[in-house]
């Protein structure tokens, strides 16, 4: 075999096993998650998201998942992506804003009983940290997906918050495991709601 052939070999071979262990470990945050997500939409709550960098990827497949379908055709679920509006973003950067990207619109649209979900994968954290701050100053319980198992965003989780931690994986050995937990979550939500 090449050595290409061994590096993609190898390739596959670390995501089985990272896929192995997110499977033995995050089981249960993923499950606890879901009641989160399936609480705050029976009391008429909404999903706010965001992510950075190739995370907000992850997070529009999320909203678009709840807006439109997943498996099964169902009513639209509300789920926002404050990452998916360039416009507002930038706006709030060219004001030399960054940190402020995400907080002052959860500041603005949240209400007590939405949900903010953060997605993770590494590096710049502090518009994540504010965004956390602003959603427990409006009353919102928090769910965070992360590439890391401990992290300075760990530190600012509520007890009815919930974190789906995986074992300090890089964001590219993170994103396809991302999926695979909203894939998860998503059929946990559409199951506790609709059944099938």
């Amino acid at each position: 075999m090449s050595e290409t052939g061994n590096l993609i070999n190898q390739l596959f071979a670390s995501h089985m096993e990272h896929t192995a262990q997110a499977a033995s470990t995050a089981g249960s945050a993923i499950e606890q998650a879901a009641d989160a997500f399936v609480s705050a939409l029976l009391n008429d709550g909404k999903i706010i998201t965001c992510a950075n960098g190739n995370a907000n990827i992850i997070a529009q497949y999320f909203c678009t998942a709840f807006l439109n379908r997943f498996e099964q055709d169902r009513p639209a679920l509300p789920a926002i992506n404050l990452g998916a509006d360039a416009t507002t973003y930038s706006a709030i950067c060219r004001d030399n804003r960054f940190n402020d990207t995400f907080s002052r619109q959860v500041k603005a649209i949240g209400k007590p009983g939405d949900l903010l979900f953060v997605i993770v994968d590494d590096g710049h954290k502090a518009n994540l940290i504010q965004a956390i701050q602003a959603a427990h100053d409006r009353e919102m319980n928090v769910v965070v997906l992360s590439a890391r198992k401990k992290s300075d965003i760990t530190s600012l989780m509520h007890a009815e918050d919930h974190e789906i931690a995986l074992n300090d994986l890089s964001p590219t050995e993170a994103a396809p495991l991302f999926l695979l937990a909203i894939n998860a979550l998503c059929s946990r939500v559409d199951g506790k709601l609709f059944g099938g």
